[in-house]
């Protein structure tokens, strides 16, 4: 196990977080409870008539009850449907089995020590951030690549690897929203708001856009905060990291020296990931055009190759590990590089245990339609409180905050209470990219520290890599201050962007004038 010699223990507040939540159950009982718990709730939900009229459709959310013959029966006949359909399993074991072969032929670890051995230590975390608000657009690849990495880089010039594992999960799922530059998510979530504007405005058509001016706000302030949490709150209460030999790359030290053989296996390397990346761009580009939707409208066409980025890293790693490994002599048969993956899948066992937990209770929660229920009575609340457009968007925040932490789905969540919101908002003169622009700052924020959230097990899973005995209270303990921080941010943007009246985005300001013709709420 990893020592931190020098960690402080001062009984602050962070420190009765983490002993709180090590204190907990392991997670994978946590999701038992958790289940056991949402089984009462929906009994007494159903059993008190609990609905909710979805403002689109005009459907009716009804409270269903776990423990109905059908849920029960549908429980039972799907439990292997439940696990290998938890999305976030699939993926990282997908990109595992490459990783591992890119990790234990030494591959990371050498190109690390070329490509930072010169590189100040304090520059980490500015690069981690900056890559990770960058690499939100990538979805799923961003958490099962940058995150994982960003430990193994911190690692690699002598500081302590889950630092950089929490910079890299605040930057990716706390900045979620948080660009340079327009997105899928841009065009999924304004997509949500179009027909929720058409309740008052038939003729409104979503720009894709709309947000632009807004989330790079969110990223420029965004990107000092997570800088500074990093270096002056998190790294400072883990303390120095002693590797061991468990640790992924404990034989290789960081100011070490290339070999010979270490040279000519990055340049094998490089090789073969202009060979994959070449592919992927013929794929893409080429005669056939494979990897994209000719049918889709403009801002659709690429996402199969947006989608295809979790194939596209599981051979990137797999072959410029191999080709280095193929050169240095860590890989002489093809044995190597199954024993290699299959240790790699080692690791990720106690994820898979966490993940079948996890995905039931994901599901179940979406069975019982509790999820809507609570957005929509939520967005009720906002409305009725009647406060000026700056503290109403600051109440949006908390909100759509507040509801990411029992529902993970950034879409989700939006379609439930988009229909409210929207058309509430621009009778008060907020247009919708404003308030779309809103909700997403409390979606993002709060993804760091709900154990609910999909991906939160797998980076627990990362951080145990390096230390077996941490726990979810440290995770939570550590990801705190960054929620907290981007919150205090976020809702600071939000008020001086409203009361400054500057556009969301190309042609998107933040007023709305009522058509004269608009229904009244």
């Amino acid at each position: 196990m990893s020592e931190a010699a020098d960690k402080p223990r001062k009984g602050g507040f962070l420190d009765g977080v983490e002993r709180f939540g090590n204190a907990l159950p392991d997670p994978v009982f946590i999701f038992v409870w958790l289940i056991l718990i949402l089984m009462g709730i929906s009994a007494f939900a159903a059993g008190m008539g609990m609905s909710a009229v979805n403002p689109i459709t005009g459907e009716t959310l009804q409270a269903s009850s776990l423990l109905s013959r059908d849920n029960v029966q549908r429980l039972l006949t799907s439990m292997p449907q439940t696990l290998t359909g938890f999305a976030p399993l699939g993926l990282t074991l997908v990109i595992m089995l490459g990783a591992g072969v890119a990790e234990r032929s030494g591959f990371f670890s050498a190109g690390l020590r070329a490509g930072l051995r010169n590189a100040p230590k304090k520059a980490m975390t500015p690069i981690v951030m900056l890559l990770a608000l960058v690499a939100t657009h990538s979805s799923d690849a961003a958490y099962v690549v940058l995150i994982p990495l960003a430990g193994v880089i911190y690692a690699s010039v002598g500081r302590h690897p889950i630092a950089g594992i929490c910079a890299a999960f605040a930057g990716v799922s706390g900045g979620f929203s948080a660009n340079f530059m327009p997105g899928p998510i841009d065009a999924l979530i304004l997509g949500v708001t179009e027909p929720a504007v058409h309740v008052l405005d038939p003729s409104w058509m979503a720009n894709l856009a709309g947000n632009w001016f807004f989330i790079m706000g969110m990223a420029i302030v965004f990107f000092p905060l997570g800088w500074f949490v990093t270096d002056r709150i998190i790294e400072p209460r883990l303390g120095t990291y002693v590797p061991t030999s468990a640790t992924p790359i404990s034989s290789q030290k960081a100011d070490s020296q290339l070999s010979a053989n270490e040279r000519k296996g990055l340049w094998w390397s490089l090789f073969a990931f202009l060979a994959v990346t070449a592919l992927w761009g013929f794929l893409t580009f080429g005669p056939g055009q494979y990897l994209q939707n000719l049918e889709a409208p403009p801002e659709f066409r690429f996402d199969p190759m947006i989608q295809s980025l979790i194939a596209y890293f599981f051979f990137l790693f797999l072959f410029t590990g191999v080709a280095f490994g193929a050169a240095v002599g860590t890989i002489k048969s093809h044995r190597d590089v199954v024993h290699m993956s299959t240790e790699a899948m080692k690791d990720m066992s106690g994820y898979i245990v966490l993940a079948f937990t996890a995905a039931h209770f994901v599901v179940l929660l979406t069975w019982t339609n509790m999820g809507g229920i609570m957005a929509i009575e939520g967005a009720r609340a906002i409305e009725a409180a009647g406060l000026p457009a700056p503290l109403l968007l600051a109440a949006v925040v908390l909100l759509s905050a507040a509801l990411n932490l029992v529902i993970g789905s950034a879409s989700a969540k939006w379609a439930a209470i988009a229909p409210i919101l929207v058309p509430m908002l621009m009778l008060l003169g907020v247009s919708p990219e404003m308030s779309t622009a809103a909700y997403r700052v409390g979606d993002s924020v709060t993804n760091i520290i709900t154990p609910l959230m999909v991906y939160f097990p797998m980076v627990l899973a990362f951080c145990r890599r390096w230390d077996p005995e941490f726990g979810m209270g440290g995770l939570l303990a550590n990801m705190l201050p960054y929620s907290f921080f981007f919150l205090i941010g976020g809702l600071a943007l939000t008020i001086f962007w409203v009361a400054l009246g500057l556009p969301v985005g190309p042609g998107a300001p933040v007023g709305f004038e009522v058509p004269a013709n608009a229904p009244q709420m």
